[in-house]
């Protein structure tokens, strides 16, 4: 496993990942996963960097949203069996405690970043692939997109880089626990109904779509739309009388921004406010 990090330079939009794409138009990144003759599987390396790309885009005041996708009709099909499985069944404990360790980095800058993200699911989302879904804000599937959190089919536990705490909440308990326990593939159809899609469309449409969800959200006011992110995060842990008083604090903090203002003259003007982030 390579020891060496992936130095992220800002502005995001002028920054060129080694082992993905990357673009920023209108407040808008795009990730893209990009080895299509491989269903797009992840290595040490792309961990990695997908984990210091979304540590930075907390420091990148340009990048209001964050659009997560895949390559030649396939978001991901998890973990390269011979570039990290392989190498894996050779690590002994310490290095095995290191890597699940970094995976979960991933997931947790996902859920730290300010921004949020929306996964464009198309085809194969398979092991981590399914988790990077799983770790987003927001999820659209692509027809015939299929999810499977594969880890009991390598002969491993379902609770990896934060499934059973984050998955259960999404879909529930028991559909969750039968995901983990089989790793068979949920459908779009399911993964609808379930709650884990937002909605289904055409293949041609799941990024445009996730795009143009994604710039809505950017010409919205930033502070509060982080602030949103957040407290869905805390709230997960906190009493409902915890959650309330949480909220109380955090949307007295939005009324201190000069968007609120403008969203009032606007309001008064009968016009579309236009919000600009502070």
């Amino acid at each position: 496993m390579s020891t060496l990090a992936n130095p992220v330079t800002l502005p995001l939009a002028q920054y060129s990942p080694k082992h993905f794409l990357l673009m920023v138009v209108d407040g808008v990144a795009t990730v893209t996963l990009n080895r299509p003759e491989r269903k797009n599987p992840l290595t040490f390396e792309s961990y990695r960097e997908l984990t210091d790309v979304f540590r930075a885009c907390a420091m990148d005041d340009e990048v209001k949203t964050i659009v997560v996708s895949g390559a030649g009709g396939n978001f991901s099909s998890g973990g390269d069996v011979f570039e990290i499985i392989g190498p894996l069944v050779q690590m002994d404990t310490k290095g095995l405690t290191a890597f699940t360790r970094m995976t979960g980095d991933l997931v947790k800058a996902m859920r730290a970043c300010p921004q949020p993200i929306i996964a464009a699911v198309e085809g194969i989302c398979a092991g981590a692939g399914a988790i990077i879904a799983m770790a987003s804000d927001m999820r659209l599937a692509a027809t015939g997109a299929k999810v499977a959190f594969l880890f009991n089919k390598v002969g491993l536990a379902g609770c990896d880089m934060g499934a059973c705490a984050i998955l259960p909440r999404i879909i529930g308990q028991s559909r969750a626990s039968e995901l983990l326990y089989t790793g068979r593939f949920m459908t779009a159809e399911e993964g609808e109904r379930w709650g884990f899609f937002s909605r289904i469309v055409a293949a041609e449409h799941a990024l445009p779509q996730a795009q143009l969800l994604a710039k809505q959200i950017a010409e919205g006011p930033t502070f509060a739309n982080t602030m949103t992110k957040r407290m869905l995060a805390m709230e997960w842990a906190m009493s409902v009388e915890e959650a309330i008083e949480a909220e109380a604090i955090a949307q007295a903090l939005c009324m201190t921004t000069a968007d609120f203002a403008r969203a009032f003259e606007a309001f008064s003007n009968k016009a579309k406010p236009a919000f600009q982030g502070n």
